[in-house]
């Protein structure tokens, strides 16, 4: 057999490419139980609007397109002088309607994020009041404090709530603000890059010309590990019940 690049990749990963909404790997449990067999509703947890949607906008638009639910849940309103508060959640609101999302906020303040036992109580209260099939926070080992704050309130509502569904964890500017990022699921994105851009680029105030070049670059290499023209990557926990990414016909989201 011919050892191609990507071959070597697929064989040395687990990578199996050619769905168009993500691969399959072992969370290392002997049994994972079956994903919802039904529409599902993901939230996707951000330290600031912006976050989920330069992170894995292209997947929030996959799953919104065929009908699933997704709540982009926000740390803080990401006000910060000069952008107001105001301001801040009008493009959060644009960015998404776009992304046929819900827009939500844990109440935090920018830049002045609290990990305590009383907001670890209040942000499970928010996950379980939305009672979701999968979680995708940021990863704990980002710059930004307010990204590893919320990663460490997602990871601590997954685990009080019994793990009772799935948890992933997305990148964002890798190599800028996450750091040591070593992902095991990869959606396609590809034809859902032009809805991501715009919007990134709703949020108009957080100079989206810098950003999203940044950000977009690390989609191309995501495509490159995963084989397709652009991706984003995730971690799946070890414990979920399920994944909501398998490689099962029946599951996957196909464009």
């Amino acid at each position: 057999m011919e050892h191609t690049r990507r071959n070597l990749l697929v064989n040395a990963t687990g990578i199996v490419s050619g769905l168009a909404i993500g691969s399959y790997a072992t969370l290392g449990e002997k049994d994972i139980g079956e994903p919802p067999d039904r529409k599902i509703k993901v939230i996707v947890c951000g330290g600031h609007p912006g976050d989920p949607e330069y992170g894995c906008g292209g997947t929030v638009a996959q799953l919104t397109k065929f009908g699933h639910e997704v709540v982009l849940l926000y740390l803080n309103d990401g006000g910060w002088p000069p952008t107001s508060s105001t301001e801040r959640m009008a493009e959060a609101k644009k960015a998404c309607e776009i992304l046929k999302a819900r827009a939500a906020y844990a109440g935090h303040a920018n830049g002045h994020a609290i990990v305590d036992n009383a907001h670890y109580d209040d942000f499970k209260r928010l996950v379980a009041e939305e009672k979701p099939d999968a979680v995708i926070t940021q990863w704990p080992i980002d710059n930004h404090a307010d990204h590893r704050a919320i990663a460490m309130l997602a990871y601590n509502a997954w685990q009080k709530m019994g793990k009772k569904y799935a948890l992933y964890y997305y990148e964002v500017s890798d190599g800028e603000d996450t750091l040591q990022f070593s992902p095991n699921r990869y959606v396609d994105i590809s034809a859902m890059e032009q809805t991501k851009r715009a919007a990134c680029y709703a949020h108009a105030s957080q100079t989206p010309d810098r950003y999203y070049e940044l950000q977009d670059n690390v989609a191309r290499f995501r495509g490159i590990e995963s084989g397709y023209k652009r991706a984003e990557a995730f971690l799946a926990q070890m414990q979920s019940p399920y994944d909501v990414f398998p490689l099962k016909e029946k599951y996957v989201l196909r464009s």
